[in-house]
């Protein structure tokens, strides 16, 4: 067998070919679009919320996370997310008041954070808040007791304030934290659960009546016991009454997952057995009364 040839030993035996260098600026510019993207769809569309706080159980416990939709009541100052970087504005595009009952995510006008509340009185209405009872328009509030609201505890939900303590109980061999439930229904016909653990003289469960503004709203948690609300003074880390509609962030839509507290962000399979069941996919809807 005769030997290859130089010519044709050369074509047989090419060099490889150089990897082409990374484009470093058209990758920023990709990732800076996708920053972009990611913005425009939580200040205007939607965007995730944690629940960091107990003022809104039953409904909502300390973990829940959940969607927020950002166009329902138009926008405002506040829509651009996640950090509220505009001076105050008045007004709103394709603004748009609440509906009695929504849940709503919102600006304190004194702070600059996120508070998630229940709308309970709009532009005109007359709010009373008497011994613990909701008084709204000179009629009391539709309130029904239940049975207890059946939390479990975790570190999430330890159950370990002055107020919720007594209320520890075992059930099953499980720790609960079993809070007086109330179910109320508004004028409009949407009711949802609150927790009331038993009348404390002065605010919050006595707040004298206040007509609403125009274009304001009043909003209250769901643990009337343990919510910084409109019934509480911006002094003590409350609302300080009705707020502007403009403050409004977006209406709360449901659980999408919920962590009991014992996440490691350096033990990923904490992430999993963290999670609690039955949570993911519940409405924060009202529903209405039948």
């Amino acid at each position: 067998m005769s030997e290859p040839t130089p010519d044709l030993a050369a074509k047989t035996s090419l060099p490889p070919k150089e990897k082409p260098a990374t484009d470093w600026w058209a990758e920023t510019k990709s990732f800076a679009w996708l920053v972009l993207a990611v913005l425009a769809v939580w200040s205007f569309v939607a965007k995730p919320f944690y629940i960091p706080s107990e003022s809104m159980m039953p409904t909502l416990i300390k973990g829940d996370r959940l969607v927020v939709s950002k166009f329902p009541y138009g926008w405002s100052y506040v829509s651009p997310s996640p950090f509220h970087v505009l001076p105050f504005v008045h007004g709103r595009l394709f603004g748009r008041m609440p509906a009695h009952g929504d849940v709503v995510i919102l600006k304190p006008p004194q702070e600059d954070a996120d508070y998630i509340k229940r709308v309970i009185a709009l532009p005109g209405d007359r709010i009373e808040v008497r011994e613990g009872a909701v008084i709204l328009n000179g009629v009391p509030i539709k309130r029904v007791k239940e049975s207890p609201a059946m939390i479990p505890i975790d570190p999430n939900v330890p159950c370990s304030s002055e107020r919720e303590a007594p209320f520890l109980t075992i059930k099953d061999g499980k720790q609960y934290c079993a809070l007086p439930r109330y179910r109320e229904t508004l004028p409009n016909g949407v009711s949802y659960d609150t927790i009331d653990m038993g009348y404390m003289p002065g605010i919050p469960d006595d707040f004298p009546e206040t007509v609403i503004p125009e274009g304001q709203v009043f909003v209250m948690g769901d643990n009337r016991d343990e919510s910084a609300d409109s019934r509480v003074s911006a002094y003590q880390n409350g609302l300080g009454g009705p707020i502007p509609w403009e403050n409004l962030g977006g209406r709360a839509e449901f659980i999408t997952f919920s962590y009991d507290g014992t996440t490691s962000y350096f033990n990923p399979l904490t992430w999993i057995t963290a999670l609690r069941g039955g949570r993911a996919g519940t409405s924060l809807r009202p529903e209405k009364a039948h």
